[in-house]
C-alpha cells in the first residue's frame, strides 16, 4: 500500500504521537537571556521540521505537514499545551501563503523550506511613518534598472527586523497617484549594502519593533513575487493571512492562560468575589468563542484558499479579549499586580503587568481594530464601502 492511498492516521494516533515527541523533544527551560533565548528558538523550530512537525498546513512538497482541518485543531491544541515557542519572525503566517499562491517554482524551491525550518527569519515591511492602515499611500519608491530595482524609502514598527535576514516589502513602482495600481511585492535581503535598522523601545522594554531606511538597495527583479505595480492582490492574501495567523494556536493558549489566571484569582481568594466570578465567566465564554472563529478560519483557509472576512472577526475577538483580560488581572490582583520583572514581590514574574503593556499595541498591529470592523461592515454585513479605502 502507497503512503497515498493509506488512510489518514486517526485524531488520538495523532495526538499521541505529537504529544510523545513534545514531551521526549520538547525544547527545554526558556532562557532569560535575549540571545541565548533566540538560538532557543531557532533551534526548536529546525527540530520541529527535523521530526516532520513543521508547517501543519503547509504542502509536502516545501516541507510541511499538509493535515486535514481536523488535525491542525489537535496540532495547534498540543503546541499550546506544551508552552513551546512559536517561530522568530513573521515569514511564516504571512509571507509563505503568500508566496505558495503566487511566487514562482524557482522562488518556492529557494525561500520556503529554509523559512519553515528557521534557518532564514523573515520579516514584514509594510507601515510607514504616513502609511499605515492606508497602505497605498505608501512612498518607499522601486526604480527599475536592467535586472534590478534600487529601493529607496522607510519602514516603521516593523516586527522583529533587528533578527531578520529577509524583509518581504511593499514598494511604490508606479506614480504617488497610482495607489494601490503602483504597488509592487518585493523580496529584500536584510543585510544588503544601503539597509539600516533601528530598534524602538515599546512599553514592555523590549525592542520587538524597529524602524527600516533603504538608501539605494539594490534587489534583483527574479525576487519580485507577482509582476510589477500588481502586488495589491499580494498584500491583501498576506493581511489576511496575517489576521488568520495562529488563530487556533492562540485560541488554545488563551484557554490555557485563563484557566492559570482563574486558578491564581482562586488561590488569592479573589474568586470569592461573586463580580470577580461574573468576570471570569465572560471571559470563558468568550475564549470558547475564539476556538470557534479559529476553526472556522482554517476551515475557509482549507476550502477556498483564503480565510475571507472570518479572518477580521477572529482578530478583532482575539484582540480585544487579550486587552481586557490583561487589564482585569492587573485591577484585581491590586498592588502586587502592578509591580514588574525586576521586583522580587511581582506576582508570577510580573506576567500579567508585562502582558498588559504588550497588549496595549494589539488592536493596532495586522490591521486597526477600525479596519476590521469596516471589513466586516462591507464585507460581511453588506454596508456601503469606505470610499477611501480601494476595492481591489
Amino acid at each position: 500500500m502507497t503512503s497515498e492511498s493509506r488512510p489518514p492516521e486517526s485524531l488520538d494516533a495523532f495526538r499521541s504521537r505529537l504529544r510523545d515527541f513534545l514531551a521526549a523533544g520538547g525544547p527545554g527551560p526558556r532562557p532569560r537571556d535575549p540571545e541565548e533565548r533566540f538560538r532557543w528558538t531557532r533551534a526548536w523550530q529546525a527540530a520541529l521540521f527535523d521530526h516532520g512537525f513543521a508547517g501543519p498546513g503547509w504542502p509536502r512538497a516545501y516541507g510541511g505537514m499538509d493535515l486535514p482541518f481536523s488535525h491542525q485543531v489537535v496540532y495547534q491544541e498540543e503546541l499550546a499545551r506544551a508552552r513551546v515557542p512559536g517561530p522568530v519572525g513573521t515569514g511564516l503566517g504571512i509571507a509563505a501563503p503568500t508566496i505558495i499562491k503566487f511566487g514562482t517554482d524557482e522562488q518556492k524551491r529557494r525561500w520556503l523550506a529554509p523559512m519553515l525550518r528557521g534557518d532564514t527569519v523573515w520579516a514584514q515591511g509594510y507601515s510607514e511613518p504616513e502609511a499605515g492602515s492606508d497602505l497605498p499611500s505608501l512612498r518607499t519608491t522601486a526604480r527599475r534598472e536592467g535586472d534590478e530595482y534600487v529601493v529607496n524609502g522607510q519602514k516603521v514598527w516593523t516586527s522583529h527586523a533587528g533578527r531578520a535576514d529577509v524583509f518581504f516589502t511593499l514598494v511604490r513602482t508606479g506614480t504617488r497617484a497610482s495607489r494601490q495600481r503602483g504597488i509592487t511585492y518585493l523580496v529584500v535581503d536584510a543585510h544588503a549594502p544601503g539597509v539600516e535598522v533601528r530598534p524602538l523601545r515599546d512599553m514592555t522594554g523590549g525592542h520587538v519593533f524597529a524602524e527600516v531606511f533603504f538608501d539605494e538597495v539594490r534587489v534583483p527583479v527574479a525576487d519580485r513575487v507577482g509582476a510589477e505595480n500588481e502586488g495589491w492582490p499580494l498584500v491583501r492574501t498576506s493581511l489576511g493571512h496575517e489576521r488568520a495567523a495562529g488563530a487556533m494556536n492562540q485560541a488554545a493558549t488563551y484557554r490555557r492562560v485563563l484557566t492559570e489566571l482563574e486558578r491564581l484569582l482562586r488561590e488569592t481568594g479573589a474568586l470569592d468575589d461573586e463580580v470577580v466570578r461574573d468576570r471570569i465567566a465572560d471571559f470563558e465564554i468568550r475564549v470558547r468563542i475564539m476556538g470557534y472563529n479559529g476553526r472556522r478560519t482554517i476551515s475557509d483557509i482549507l476550502r477556498h484558499g483564503e480565510p475571507g472576512p472570518s479572518s477580521s472577526v477572529a482578530r478583532l475577538h482575539i484582540t480585544t479579549f487579550e486587552q481586557d483580560l490583561h487589564e482585569f488581572a492587573v485591577d484585581t490582583l491590586g498592588p502586587a499586580g502592578l509591580l514588574g520583572t525586576g521586583s522580587a514581590d511581582a506576582i508570577q514574574r510580573g506576567r500579567w503587568l508585562h502582558g498588559f503593556l504588550r497588549t496595549r499595541a494589539s488592536t493596532i498591529g495586522a490591521g486597526t481594530a477600525e479596519i476590521q470592523l469596516n471589513t466586516l461592515a462591507e464585507q460581511v454585513l453588506g454596508l456601503p464601502r469606505d470610499p477611501a479605502m480601494p476595492s481591489a
